[in-house]
């Protein structure tokens, strides 16, 4: 079988499991659900930097004088982002060391954009809803995915480099 379609096999396969995994309930009530609440949290607080208003209540990130919410659901938490950057990196032929370091670091990298995807909503839900909506739906969704793919394209640049200096030796 030819590399790439090796590759691609694996890449679905890995998406197929890894998708059914986080459906599980186990996986949503032990690392989903706790996670999206982090994502709250963690956006709150740094709202909270610039604008007191802001609280977390659960997965929701609320400006508390209008009322004004953002709810952080399945598919706006970064899961499936990482969990297709993850399939890619593990189906892609490098070293362990490097697929463990290139989804660390991938990781950090999606998931600050998605902070700053769920606080640049929360504002532009509080100043107009139809761009909320675009935003929401067509914006932020390209780029995460667009975040991934550029990840991952320099992981494998970075992880032939690597390999290269390593057969110099």
């Amino acid at each position: 079988m030819h590399q790439s379609n090796y590759f691609f096999l694996k890449f679905v396969t890995l998406l197929l499991i890894l998708f059914f995994v986080e459906l599980l309930s186990i996986t949503q009530k032990g690392v989903i659900i706790p996670w999206t609440q982090f994502l709250a949290e963690m956006s709150s607080y740094i709202v909270r930097l610039f604008d007191a208003d802001a609280i977390s209540q659960g997965i929701i990130l609320r400006d508390s004088k209008s009322g004004f919410g953002v709810a952080i659901q399945p598919g706006c938490n970064g899961i499936e982002a990482i969990i297709v950057l993850i399939a890619a990196m593990v189906a892609y032929p490098a070293s362990i060391k490097a697929k463990i370091n290139g989804i660390f670091f991938g990781f950090i990298a999606v998931q600050l954009l998605n902070v700053l995807r769920i606080i640049s909503l929360f504002y532009l839900g509080q100043w107009n809803q139809t761009a909320f909506d675009w935003a929401h739906q067509y914006v932020w969704q390209a780029l995460i995915m667009l975040d991934v793919l550029i990840v991952f394209v320099l992981w494998i640049r970075m992880s032939r480099n690597t390999k290269g200096e390593e057969h110099v030796k």
